[in-house]
């Protein structure tokens, strides 16, 4: 079988309101860079890879009144917040070991794989990786999915989709794709076995 895995949120942990409380002291600051660049459509654009991270920076100081020197250490920060989540990694290494092919699909900016590329291991358990900004699609767009089954010639009723987010998920069942929401490594690997995979 073969298995795809999202990363934030599945492999490494992606908490927003975390690391907004984490990161940023002042009240106003935070919920200015919740509401005009986590929500905003250009971090969708950063994800997509259509917008540079100094472009970012420079259009979220001008409609928020924030330093840019203030929203880009922000955005420096994000990379080293995605943190492993070991027990995800445990359970790719027991799936890879019972046969099952792995591969990622992720949405996730330059900065971010970049960061991850190079601080993690994890990539050995891939025989292919979709990253979004490498191919300006996001998901829940249909083109991403059409790429990841025929980059790697994949039958979709072959394939099960982990994902986080329930309109990825939603999207991917709609080729035929077995599909799980991530809600936490126990719950997926209980998931994988109901589908009659892992032991």
């Amino acid at each position: 079988m073969n298995i795809v895995f999202d990363l934030g949120g599945v492999v490494v942990r992606w908490q927003p309101e975390e690391i907004l409380a984490k990161t940023l002291i002042d009240p106003v600051t935070r919920e200015l860079i919740r509401t005009q660049l986590l929500e905003h459509a250009d971090w969708i654009a950063l994800d997509r890879g259509t917008l540079t991270e100094a472009e970012a920076v420079a259009r979220t100081a001008q409609r928020t009144g924030l330093p840019p020197d203030d929203v880009a250490a922000w955005l420096r920060q994000i990379p080293r917040e995605l943190t492993l989540i070991p027990e995800t990694v445990q359970l790719m290494d027991r799936l890879q070991a019972q046969g099952h092919t792995l591969f990622c699909l992720s949405n996730m900016s330059l900065a971010s794989i970049a960061y991850l590329e190079q601080t993690y291991t994890f990539w050995e358990f891939f025989t292919g990786a979709v990253i979004s900004c490498r191919l300006h699609l996001c998901k829940p767009e249909p083109a991403i999915y059409e790429h990841l089954l025929s980059q790697y010639a994949l039958e979709a009723t072959e394939t099960v989709f982990i994902d986080d987010t329930q309109v990825n998920v939603t999207a991917a069942a709609q080729f035929g794709i077995q599909t799980i929401q991530f809600e936490s490594p126990t719950q997926c690997d209980a998931a994988l076995r109901a589908l009659g995979l892992g032991r």
